[in-house]
């Protein structure tokens, strides 16, 4: 005997039908429903059961088990799979019974009596048909945690997301992938905006690898246009780039992002209207970015009279399973505990904890702000080196060969440690400027953990492939010594740095002067990289007698080696300037 449909108290005569009709009979299914058998005969003969035909009793089926997932709470992704899946057979339904009034093949399928008409068409570029949608979203909803899952139905039910996350949760990702179901299912523009093209051009990977991987579809293009219709727009901060657009917006990293309420007016502007959606997502940066108005309120309240004024409460506890705001946005804050418990395992979390100083697993991992007042490189001092490097720099290849061709670079390098203090290793490569009037850039950052020396040595040679390197410095404390005599061997005249307060003062000093004077950038998108700068801090020594600037480390990987491997690099400027024929650098007039 068959399984039957859950009974539903207020309707036992539809229970009794879809009982009826997986093969019951009267009497048995008067039994089961304690009714009496002449009634159950008597709904029976008014009602059709034994007359109706195939299509009337599937849709008999569809409909009931489409209500129940409707009325599920919670749901998880194969409630919203199936529901998308009923729905479809709904639809395809509807098309039998329009087949059965004209008789014509074309009801059923739409696309036959296009099929030969007119001249040849040329494949479809960018196109997926019913059943690749459908294999698409199934593969979509299968991969996300149950915090993503909570994110899609807000995205449902609501115009404007705003989520602050730990970082590498998957939000680049699973907003990408959202983003190119619902333009294949509906046709709606998507427009994905970073602090960098470069950083924008990650959602354009995931959506092509993801297409490809399942569907077997090359997406082509930049913009992407669908065959429907939908375009897919991936742009930097700069808003001239960014004017004329309208559609779905996704503002990534927004708290990385230099004059935000600037930029906040443009791409809320390509969302104006009521049908398109606004997502708003990132980690956080300090408490005096520009955003931070936006995310606690403070922004909405300030344009009000006094008594019209709300409260907000943007604290984790609040929003940790997510709220629907007084400004209409619906606010989340997503930290790396909760993305463990959601389902993500990703994460050892334990070694984490190992690996970041109290203060950076604060901030990276658990969405707590930087109070930057006492960084040696407070905020405000960085964001004017945030670039979008693809649309300055036009004398950059990354891709060739020889990206700035024979021109000369400079490399800095902040070593992995030893023993309990392990720090992680940065490497960066500047280009560095050739007269007061030019920036030095860093074209390239890395970062490398649990590489012995050897392998570290190795890493830096392999940069001799792309550029001609000028200058390197090494922090040759701990294991670095190790690593500046492998280089020696084949770059004889790098510079070691043996860290004391006077040393690292003076590289502090000379990137301070730098930055005051406009003449550092780096890509916007590495938010990595002002991270690194804004956990330097100025501190007392033990003996309290001197001033040292200290990154946070505590038995970790400390996150601002991308910092101190910069200020190795820019040692090599000489102390009055790049003008031709300049002298000796800040480092060589100390030796």
């Amino acid at each position: 005997m068959t399984t039957p449909l859950p009974d539903t108290p207020d309707s036992p005569r539809l229970t009794a039908r879809h009982l009826y009709w997986q093969g019951w009979r009267v009497v048995r299914i008067a039994e089961f429903l304690d009714i009496k058998t002449p009634t159950v005969h008597s709904w029976k003969e008014r009602d059709g059961w034994a007359t109706a035909s195939p299509t009337e009793r599937v849709e008999g089926a569809l409909e009931a088990r489409l209500v129940q997932l409707i009325g599920k709470e919670p749901k998880e992704g194969r409630d919203f799979k199936e529901i998308d899946l009923l729905g479809r057979q709904i639809e395809r339904l509807a098309r039998v019974h329009r087949y059965q009034g004209t008789g014509k093949e074309a009801d059923l399928n739409p696309n036959i009596e296009r099929r030969n008409a007119g001249e040849k068409k040329k494949p479809r570029r960018n196109y997926l048909d019913e059943e690749q949608i459908e294999q698409l979203k199934a593969a979509f909803l299968d991969t996300c945690f149950q915090y993503q899952l909570d994110w899609y139905e807000a995205g449902q039910k609501y115009r404007i997301r705003n989520i602050l996350k730990s970082r590498q949760i998957g939000a680049t990702f699973f907003f990408a992938r959202e983003a190119i179901v619902d333009a294949f299912e509906h046709g709606r523009n998507k427009i994905f905006l970073s602090a960098s093209k470069a950083q924008a051009h990650i959602f354009r990977n995931y959506i092509v690898q993801f297409v490809k991987e399942v569907c077997d579809v090359d997406l082509k293009g930049d913009p992407i246009v669908l065959d429907n219709g939908a375009e897919l727009h991936f742009l930097g901060t700069n808003s001239k780039t960014a004017q004329g657009y309208h559609g779905d917006v996704y503002l990534d990293e927004y708290f990385w992002i230099h004059r935000f309420q600037e930029f906040r007016k443009v791409t809320s502007g390509m969302a104006m209207h009521k049908k398109w959606r606004q997502t708003y997502f990132s980690t956080p940066s300090s408490l005096g970015h520009e955003a931070y108005p936006f995310w606690s309120g403070e922004l909405f309240n300030k344009r009000r009279a006094k008594a019209d004024r709300a409260e907000f409460d943007v604290s984790h506890d609040a929003l940790a399973n997510g709220r629907l705001c007084p400004d209409g946005h619906w606010r989340q804050i997503v930290t790396v505990e909760d993305a463990i418990a959601g389902g993500c395992d990703l994460f050892d979390l334990e070694q984490l904890k190992l690996e970041y100083s109290p203060d950076e697993f604060a901030n990276l991992l658990m969405c707590q702000f930087v109070d930057d007042s006492q960084s040696a490189f407070p905020l405000s001092l960085v964001h004017p080196c945030m670039v979008d490097a693809w649309e300055v720099w036009d004398d950059y290849r990354p891709f060739a060969p020889r990206p700035v061709g024979d021109r000369g670079v400079w490399v800095g390098y902040d070593p992995t440690g030893t023993g309990e203090n392990g720090d992680g290793a940065g490497l960066v490569v500047v280009l560095p400027a050739r007269s007061a009037d030019e920036k030095h850039r860093i074209l390239e950052r890395q970062r490398l953990k649990g590489e012995d020396y050897e392998a570290q040595a190795s890493e830096i040679r392999k940069l001799t492939q792309r550029y001609r390197i000028e200058h390197i410095g090494i922090d040759v404390s701990g294991l670095g010594e190790a690593v500046a005599e492998h280089v020696e061997k084949w770059f004889p005249t790098l510079t070691r740095f043996r860290y004391d307060p006077a040393v690292k003062g003076r590289l502090v000093m000379q990137a301070q002067q730098i930055m005051r004077k406009s003449r550092l950038e780096f890509d916007a998108g590495w938010s990595d990289m002002a991270q690194s700068f804004m956990a330097i801090k100025r501190e007392l020594t033990a003996s309290g007698r001197q001033y040292t600037y200290t990154s946070g480390r505590s038995q970790a990987t400390g996150h601002a080696d991308l910092a101190w491997a910069t200020m190795h690099a820019l040692s090599h400027e000489p102390i009055d300037g790049p003008a031709e024929g300049a002298g000796q650098s800040l480092m060589e007039m100390y030796e």
